[in-house]
């Protein structure tokens, strides 16, 4: 997605220890112009599967899991990363390591809100190990839906979360995957550059 391309290069900031912040349009402060032409983007790229419900994590991919199931027409259920006096009841939970903060949640969805007969397209921000998205997965396979995909926006193709999530047999669709980012002189290679 050229759009998204490009504003990642004008706007996102290279840190050590691999880290890409976008948070001044994706993540903190949000575009929601740019998030409108995600969701249309995620909604072509899964146009021919059957989805009834969003799940991503929180918080980053809240925003934009919202935007994508305006296109979709469905609910957005979002895993909590601690329990709390709203999430009462029966819970699916499985542990996911965090890249960006460095440690370990239990993310936890409510039985209500998932289950059979479900048709689950996996949102997020960022897919770098992919520990998240390995999460959400088997939160939906604990709950006895099916899995339709997972949309991502960005993508850091040199880390081995999407290979090996693809190499599992989830359809893993990244709006820009990032090959190569160098700190010192700011550049952002993608994968498709010539």
């Amino acid at each position: 997605m050229q759009l998204l391309k490009d504003r990642i290069r004008k706007d996102g900031k290279i840190k050590s220890g691999d880290v890409l912040k976008v948070d001044s349009f994706l993540n903190h402060q949000m575009d929601i112009k740019l998030f409108v032409e995600i969701g249309k983007e995620f909604k072509r790229r899964f146009a021919d599967y059957e989805v009834n419900k969003i799940l991503t994590i929180e918080a980053s991919g809240i925003g934009i899991a919202c935007i994508v199931a305006q296109y979709f027409n469905v609910p957005v259920v979002f895993a909590k990363k601690s329990k709390t006096k709203n999430i009462a009841g029966d819970v699916y939970t499985t542990p996911v390591e965090s890249f960006t903060h460095g440690r370990t949640y239990d993310i936890m969805v409510s039985k209500e809100f998932l289950g059979a007969g479900d048709k689950v397209l996996l949102i997020d921000d960022f897919l770098a190990n992919g520990k998240a998205l390995e999460g959400l997965a088997a939160i939906v396979k604990d709950s006895g839906a099916k899995l339709v995909g997972a949309g991502i926006v960005i993508e850091k193709g040199f880390q081995p979360g999407g290979d090996r999530l693809r190499a599992e047999g989830i359809r893993v669709e990244s709006l820009a995957i990032v090959e190569s980012m160098d700190e010192t002189t700011g550049t952002i290679c993608f994968r498709g550059d010539q």
